[in-house]
């Protein structure tokens, strides 16, 4: 089944739609929004991918997402993935976006960050172990662990902004 995305130029620019397998393969500037994940206590879920699955098998994450479909915003595509991969509705707040060269397709890519408060239950497609990592934890582990190499990229973006874990505060959004 085709799944569309906006194609953008190196401004993220919207160019026009395409498959995005065809993106991927024509390599071609797409978008990816992902979403880190913070407790209140400041700790950061981090994940590790089925060894089944296409894209990244076996290798740790610390980012939950995926291709914006055409014509959404970023910020709902790191909310609808984050409820998809792991079952949490929050919302999300922008962090940054960066043209990323990928380690298998180009794409622009929107980090984002939210406050979960709940449970946690991942989609075991995409999550097989899942853990809370305060960051001294977390740094060691993208040392040691084969952490895929685009999210290094963003941590080291994500490190720079210098500013506090995300406050404890409740979801505006109704629930369904």
């Amino acid at each position: 089944m085709a799944e569309f995305v906006d194609r953008v130029d190196d401004q993220d620019r919207v160019l026009g739609i395409v498959d995005r397998s065809q993106a991927i393969r024509e390599r071609w500037l797409h978008r990816v929004a992902t979403t880190v994940c913070r407790d209140a206590e400041g700790r950061i879920l981090v994940h590790r991918r089925p060894p089944t699955v296409s894209r990244f098998p076996g290798q740790y994450n610390w980012l939950l997402g995926g291709a914006v479909n055409a014509g959404e915003s970023y910020q709902a595509a790191a909310e609808r993935e984050l409820e998809e991969e792991a079952g949490v509705r929050a919302r999300v707040l922008p962090l940054f976006s960066f043209l990323c060269r990928g380690a298998i397709s180009p794409y622009w890519l929107a980090v984002h960050e939210a406050l979960v408060t709940g449970p946690v239950t991942p989609d075991p497609g995409e999550v097989d172990w899942y853990d809370w990592l305060d960051m001294d934890a977390f740094r060691r582990a993208m040392r040691e662990w084969p952490f895929v190499a685009d999210g290094r990229e963003a941590f080291q973006r994500y490190e720079q902004l210098d500013r506090p874990a995300p406050r404890v505060s409740g979801d505006p959004r109704p629930r369904r």
